[in-house]
């Protein structure tokens, strides 16, 4: 059975940011492939055709927190029954654990849009 994903609005924010740096960097073009090429392994891991890892490999507690490459970036997302909740889109050269425990902090609180 495939699954819908959605973006919280942090994952929305960092998507935003990565558009933003494209276009300045290599152009508009450029921007809506990669964006594209981000949503479209968004709907891979919704669809179940990604493999994906947990984030207990990074940290322990993760509330179920998984990640997937894409392109330059991780993925980071919660599985459902109905649905993957994308919670972030990190960087593969920023503190992939640093940033995991901060995401999962913030799930735990009840803070992230989840």
């Amino acid at each position: 059975m495939s699954r819908t994903f959605r973006l919280t609005r942090q994952a929305e924010d960092s998507l935003f940011e990565i558009a933003l740096w494209t276009i300045q960097t290599f152009g508009a073009r450029q921007a809506d492939l990669y964006e594209a090429e981000l949503i479209d392994r968004c709907d891979a891991i919704a669809r179940g055709e990604i493999v994906s890892r947990s984030c207990a490999v990074l940290v322990s507690d993760v509330h179920d927190l998984r990640f997937a490459r894409a392109g330059e970036h991780f993925l980071v997302f919660l599985e459902q029954s109905d649905e993957i909740v994308i919670v972030d889109i990190l960087h593969s050269r920023c503190d992939l654990p640093s940033h995991v425990a901060a995401l999962s902090a913030l799930i735990s609180e009840g803070r992230k849009d989840n």
